[in-house]
């Protein structure tokens, strides 16, 4: 086993699997990848399982058995990364959003921060082929959630993150509670107030080739609302 896992949270994913995991496994640091699939009826799993035969103690994977949202797939994995010891775990989308060449760069400033987070927003905006409607949303986003929170990250709502193991242990991911896009703030708002240090990166986010997106009006809802209450509990430690 190498010392970095990159998670991989998966559902209806097959056009983009195999090619993924590839450049992954291609790149000069050596990582190993879990898939964690909400049980794909598109045959995501089988493609992985077809990986795991060849690279087995570079490829996993945990089957779960229904569609359970992208919170819960991440506090999977990342219990599975601390169960299994590795030092550095990483978030990252399947669909070539994040290009897989900037793992790289997010692993090297591991060793002097604690969590490194490939950003959209930290020197402008590095966004293609989103509609302007997505961009000032996902935009808006961020910028609420730092104004709610306190917290100095300018896209906080972004997948694409590097952790050191010890940040998730001292945060207890089981405690997290939100499910969608505000898991990230989450996450990212509880590291901030454990005194963890944050850096950003910038990265060229691209929208999706393959496959359709997971956005829905839920997701947005839990991040308006829950951002709130989440700043009041910290607040007076509810």
């Amino acid at each position: 086993m190498n010392n970095s896992l990159v998670i991989v949270p998966t559902y209806n994913e097959a056009e983009n699997i195999v090619n993924i995991i590839n450049h992954i496994l291609s790149l000069s640091v050596q990582f190993d990848i879990l898939i964690v699939d909400d049980n794909s009826p598109d045959g995501t799993s089988k493609l992985v399982n077809g990986f795991i035969k060849k690279q087995q103690n570079k490829v996993f994977i945990i089957s779960r058995l229904k569609k359970e949202g992208l919170g819960k797939a991440y506090k999977e994995g990342f219990n599975w990364a601390l169960n299994h010891n590795y030092k550095y775990v990483f978030e990252m989308d399947a669909d070539f959003s994040h290009d897989p060449e900037d793992l790289v760069k997010i692993y090297d400033n591991l060793e002097k921060y604690d969590v490194v987070v490939g950003s959209r927003y930290i020197n402008g905006i590095n966004v293609v082929n989103w509609p302007l409607s997505r961009i000032i949303l996902s935009y808006s986003a961020s910028l609420y959630s730092r104004i709610i929170t306190g917290m100095p990250v300018k896209d906080a709502t972004s997948g694409f993150v590097g952790y050191r193991s010890e940040v998730l242990r001292s945060i207890d991911v089981e405690s997290l509670v939100f499910n969608g896009y505000a898991f990230q703030i989450e996450l990212k708002f509880k590291s901030f107030k454990n005194k963890f240090k944050i850096l950003e990166i910038p990265i060229i986010f691209k929208d999706r080739l393959y496959g359709d997106s997971k956005m829905n009006s839920s997701i947005i809802f839990e991040a308006v609302f829950g951002l709130i209450s989440m700043r009041l509990k910290s607040l007076f430690k509810l």
